[in-house]
C-alpha cells in the first residue's frame, strides 16, 4: 500500500508541475501575445493551486514519506499564498507585484525538488536521501 501511495504521489507531483509549466506558458501568452490570455492564467490557478497541494499533503501522509517531502510541502502552500497576495497588493505596493514572478520560479524549482525527492525515495527503496555516496 505504501509503494503505490508514493506511485500516486508521484504522477501528483509530475501534474503539479504540469500545471506550474502551464502557468508559465499562460502569463508568456498574455505579455507577448494577447492579453485575454492573463484570465486563463487567473482561472487555471484556482484549478490546482491549494486543491493539488492538499491531496498531495494527504497522499504524502498514508504513503509515510519523510518530513522533508512534507516540508517541501510547506514551501508549495506557502508560494502560492504568496503567489496570491502579490496578485492581489499590486495596486496597493506595486513592487510587491514585481515578487510575483519571483515567487513563480521558486514554485516550479519546489515542485521538480518534490518530483526528485518522492521519486527518489520510492525506487530507491529507502527512506533516506542520498548525501551523493
Amino acid at each position: 500500500m505504501k509503494k503505490i501511495g508514493r506511485i500516486i504521489f508521484i504522477g501528483l507531483a509530475a501534474l503539479l508541475l504540469l500545471c506550474f509549466t502551464v502557468q508559465f506558458i499562460l502569463a508568456g501568452m498574455a505579455a507577448f501575445v494577447n492579453y485575454e490570455y492573463w484570465k486563463d492564467h487567473m482561472l487555471f490557478v484556482h484549478l490546482f493551486g491549494f486543491n493539488l497541494p492538499i491531496i498531495m499533503l494527504l497522499t504524502a501522509l498514508i504513503s509515510k514519506f519523510p518530513r522533508k517531502v512534507s516540508l517541501q510541502l510547506a514551501a508549495i502552500f506557502g508560494l502560492v499564498f504568496l503567489m496570491y497576495v502579490t496578485a492581489n497588493v499590486s495596486s496597493l505596493f506595486p513592487w510587491v507585484g514585481a515578487l510575483h514572478p519571483l515567487f513563480g520560479i521558486l514554485l516550479f524549482l519546489v515542485s521538480i525538488a518534490i518530483l526528485k525527492t518522492s521519486f527518489r525515495l520510492t525506487f530507491k527503496n529507502t527512506d533516506k536521501i542520498s548525501s551523493g555516496h
